[in-house]
């Protein structure tokens, strides 16, 4: 595919120390095939559409157009069950208003997802649309460059006076990742230029100098779109509102309280009660324990990864690094989702892990993705890129169907049946977080810095990067995640020195290497999980990397009491579930004995191409149970066949049991 005039590389916006920072390379410099392109095909042929045709039937172009009336409050104050009318194939309900007043959010995010869907696929009707809505936006924006359509058609007169709740800053961060997407993917530039003005506008208002206010946004977000618009425009007051963001964070006197009180209302009438909700309780310098709402904890620690990026800062390195340990050894899912609790959409005890009531929101397992891909930033460190994959394999795609047409909000481990995927949500912004990430999934494959690129996954992809002025193609071949053979081939248009950096996997028992086929010894080149050849590479050089992908058994620390006495399975990358579909009805009376030898095996027939694992197991009958709930004796037990699928492609088929978590036997 040709590139757009738009992946030319932009103004630099270098710190002193950035010379070490590894940069993602942008979408359109990445092709990808194989799983990530069957998925992002999926996105670009269906779920793009999806996204916009659904936004309109919810009434958000109705609030944006200042060419219509004001709609008003659209959306009733009421919060349906996850049984009511809004679920798969029916018609779309409401929620509370408070969904209504980040609609700007999710037209950003749907503008994202569609500028990455038509760089992959022309969509010359969709295109047409995008351009509508952003022709909107330009007739709504202020002459001071003020642009919220919530404020300036349902509430006008009230802007910057609820940072705490009301999302001001935050949807304008997700139409500035927009923005910058739409710029990069189809090289029109107008939606760029209105939020460049607007956050000229918000730098103006907020910040560190006399006269402005000292306020930050309640749910973070704006932090990591400002350093995506820092890059792209190469504008660094916008890097530089981004840290003001991060440095504020949490100050005393407090800004919340502050607001609440000019505002006239009384600071301990917040609804959550602490400001731990918002990660907002003490500076960021200070926090180790995750806390609070998952979705905002993801968003600002990836803004504060890319400041401690830009700018070398090993303070904010040093937090995320506690930050990161908390989260990974006490508070995560194995699938990679995070946020047990549906009461603060996030964070409870430590170890705390229920599997038929996780939350495990879409947003948040998207959100880690993008944490953990902004810690490489400092350099290729397979813990948080192993994290990433973990979280992209599993805790977040399962939060889109195969077909691309349906959504999870919530992401459990176990299911009696009766949980599905929507066809919308009363707070849709999963449905465009996780289309966006899946359209742009190329972007986290690759990182480069200014001697060096990183390859921190694998599947089929071509990328094209420059690196010492001359440009490079590099291939990469491979049926991953199903099978663990990756070939790299690379075409510089003349011999350049660098490095390339590859992920070892720490799942993958043993891996072989070669160079032009000759055998590398990788624990004499391996750092940190990644293995760096430093050469001259000329056209045609060939890397091919071997990794072993085990079926694993994997158990819990004994302190999470919910997966006692439980085993999952693994295979590479990917966690995998057992469903009704496959073992006659009721997975839940399956036991897996510790001795039983798992196989795994290629289907190309089901679920769009998965392997799946097989072994012997046991299954409780009900045989004499007919006449009571208990009795002395334990259940009988039947030999059976155990089926188990890849997590991500669960409730694709008929609605039954699922279950993540087995008996150990």
């Amino acid at each position: 595919m040709t590139a757009s005039p738009s992946t030319k590389s932009a103004p630099s916006t270098k710190s002193a120390k950035s010379k070490l920072a590894f940069r993602p390379l942008p979408v359109p410099q990445v092709d990808v095939h194989g799983f990530w392109g069957d998925r992002a095909d999926a996105v670009a042929t269906r779920t793009a559409d999806i996204l916009y045709e659904r936004c309109v039937e919810a009434r958000m172009l109705e609030q944006i157009d200042p060419d219509r009336p004001s709609p008003g409050i659209v959306i009733p104050f009421h919060s349906p069950s996850p049984d009511e009318a809004d679920r798969q194939g029916a018609e779309f309900t409401g929620s509370t208003v408070t969904t209504q007043m980040f609609w700007d959010s999710d037209l950003g995010k749907t503008i994202e997802t569609a500028a990455y869907s038509l760089y992959r696929r022309k969509n010359p009707e969709l295109e047409k649309k995008i351009d509508a809505v952003i022709d909107m936006y330009g007739r709504l924006q202020q002459e001071d460059g003020y642009l919220s359509s919530w404020y300036q058609r349902i509430q006008p007169g009230k802007r910057w006076t609820n940072l705490r709740d009301c999302h001001e800053l935050y949807c304008a961060g997700h139409l500035i990742e927009g923005a910058v997407a739409y710029y990069q993917a189809t090289g029109k530039r107008k939606l760029l230029d209105i939020m460049c003005r607007y956050a000229d506008h918000i730098a103006s208002v907020l910040g560190p100098e006399p006269g402005q206010k000292k306020g930050y946004c309640g749910h973070e977000e704006i932090e990591l779109a400002l350093v995506k618009l820092a890059r792209v425009t190469g504008e660094r007051k916008y890097m530089e509102l981004a840290r003001y963001f991060i440095d504020q964070r949490g100050q005393q006197p407090h800004y919340f309280d502050e607001e609440a009180r000019a505002r006239g209302a009384d600071p301990k009438a917040y609804h959550f009660k602490t400001y731990e909700y918002s990660q907002s309780h003490i500076p960021v310098r200070e926090q180790d324990k995750v806390v609070g709402h998952a979705v905002r904890a993801m968003y600002l620690y990836s803004g504060m990864a890319d400041i401690a990026t830009e700018y070398g800062d090993d303070t904010l390195r040093a937090a995320l690094d506690l930050l990161w340990d908390d989260l990974t050894t006490k508070s995560l899912y194995i699938t990679g989702g995070l946020g047990p609790s549906a009461h603060n959409e996030g964070f409870t005890s430590d170890y705390d892990l229920p599997n038929e009531s996780a939350y495990a929101e879409t947003c948040a397992a998207v959100g880690l993705v993008f944490w953990a891909s902004r810690m490489l930033g400092m350099g290729p460190n397979a813990r948080y890129a192993d994290m990433m994959e973990r979280a992209l394999y599993n805790g977040s795609i399962s939060g889109l169907s195969l077909d691309g047409s349906l959504f999870f909000y919530e992401n459990p481990l176990e299911s009696r049946g009766k949980h599905n995927r929507w066809k919308w949500h009363r707070c849709p912004c999963c449905p465009p977080n996780i289309g966006r990430m899946v359209a742009s999934i190329g972007s986290y494959f690759y990182s480069l810095a200014d001697d060096a690129l990183a390859v921190h996954l694998y599947g089929d992809s071509i990328a094209r990067f420059d690196i010492s002025g001359v440009p490079v193609s590099l291939t990469q071949a491979s049926r991953y995640p199903w099978d663990g053979a990756v070939e790299i081939t690379l075409e510089p248009q003349a011999p350049v020195e660098f490095t390339l950096h590859l992920r070892i996997p720490a799942w993958s028992a043993s891996a072989g290497l070669k160079v032009n086929g000759e055998a590398i010894t990788l624990a004499e080149i391996t750092s940190d999980g990644y293995a760096a050849i430093k050469r001259t590479w000329k056209k045609g050089d060939n890397v091919r990397l071997d990794l072993e992908m085990p079926i694993e058994r994997l158990y819990a620390n004994p302190q999470v009491r919910q997966d006692a006495g439980r085993v999952a399975l693994s295979r590479g990358p990917l966690i995998y579930c057992v469903e009704a579909s496959d073992n006659d009805g009721q997975p839940h009376r399956l036991t897996l004995p510790r001795t039983a030898t798992i196989e795994a095996q290629h289907r190309p027939e089901l679920l769009g191409g998965v392997v799946t694992l097989s072994t012997a197991a046991l299954a409780d009958v009900s045989d004499g149970w007919q006449d009571g709930l208990y009795r002395p004796e334990p259940p009988a037990t039947a030999e059976t066949r155990l089926t188990a699928i890849p997590y991500f492609a669960w409730d694709n088929r008929e609605p039954g049991e699922m279950l993540v978590w087995l008996r150990d036997g």
